[in-house]
């Protein structure tokens, strides 16, 4: 959810294609993570995806417009941004190392209730009686799909909650930054900055002395650094490519099409990753799992419904004006 500027109908048409390809390229993404986090340490996996990622970031740049589109006028916001993709990148990837993968993006996609509800300190929006409803039921899906009151509550199902959260926050900022800054630029600032933390944090925690915790999320961030087998090196060339021209078709989405338009388009993801779910690790939700789906798909469509009507009736009041 970023900009509201109307856009002609070819705009919009160009963002539904690339919001469908980038999500696509996103799950594929997850799933990625999700196989080679038995083997592989967090930070090493950011790095390699994000260092290929820049790669494809930087060609992009010059084939957009060239080198002048790294600059930006609102540096302090573009790093901002970064660093709430790295929470959101983290917290969800630590979620699937450790649940199925489904339920965690399930649970991340609240997302946009989350925007709604920051909408109102933030931006000084009014939600009415009818969205808070919608974030009530979303709320509701996120605990079944926890089952805490049977007894076999993880944690790491909390995780996709605080990657929800940074990716509103993300959003938030991209709303106003997709005014100025172009796709590729966008794109570059954020692999820049997932590039340089992680290897911060490969530095400091990358000799596996926090490793063998005990829980797979935590054993997926503290695990050492090694090198990559051969057998696993076209997987890695995958996850990078899938970085750079996910980032990059998603960001441009936006900025091409209507927001309220272009994201009930994200949840095509979540049958993608049923799908591969049961595939790869033959995982199935749970009747609690697809209830929970229910509600929270449910409650995001109609919470951006009920956005494209009042930027409807917003519009309308502007021209009677």
């Amino acid at each position: 959810m970023h900009n509201t500027i109307p856009s002609d109908s070819n705009d919009n048409l160009r963002g539904i294609y690339c919001i469908l390809i980038g999500m696509v390229i996103v799950t594929i993404q997850d799933s990625t993570v999700k196989w080679l986090s038995p083997d592989y340490s967090l930070h090493q996996i950011m790095f390699i995806r994000s260092a290929i990622g820049l790669i494809i970031a930087i060609t992009i740049i010059l084939m957009d417009g060239g080198l002048q589109l790294m600059k930006t006028r609102h540096l302090g916001l573009q790093l901002t941004r970064g660093g709430l993709l790295i929470i959101a990148n983290m917290a969800l990837f630590m979620a699937v190392a450790a649940m199925p993968i489904a339920e965690a993006i399930a649970i991340f996609f609240v997302a946009p209730l989350f925007i709604t509800v920051l909408s109102i300190p933030i931006l000084k929006e009014k939600v009415g009686r009818r969205r808070w409803l919608a974030v009530i039921i979303g709320l509701s899906g996120v605990i079944i799909m926890m089952k805490p009151t049977a007894g076999i509550f993880d944690w790491a199902s909390l995780l996709p909650l605080i990657a929800a959260l940074a990716y509103a926050l993300m959003q938030m900022l991209t709303r106003k930054l997709g005014i100025t800054d172009k796709a590729s630029t966008m794109t570059f600032y954020n692999q820049s900055t997932l590039v340089i933390v992680s290897l911060i944090i490969g530095l400091l925690i990358g000799d596996g002395k926090f490793s063998n915790m005990g829980h797979a999320s935590l054993d997926f961030l503290f695990r050492a650094w090694i090198i990559p087998a051969q057998s696993d090196l076209w997987i890695f060339l995958v996850l990078g490519l899938t970085s750079g021209f996910g980032s990059y078709l998603l960001s441009q989405a936006y900025r091409l099409g209507e927001a309220n338009l272009i994201a009930p388009f994200e949840y095509v993801s979540l049958p993608m990753s049923v799908v591969l779910g049961y595939l790869l690790w033959q995982d199935f939700p749970s009747y609690n799992g697809f209830a929970g789906m229910t509600l929270i798909l449910g409650a995001g469509l109609y919470v951006l419904y009920r956005e494209k009507i009042t930027i409807e009736k917003h519009l309308e009041q502007n021209q009677n004006d």
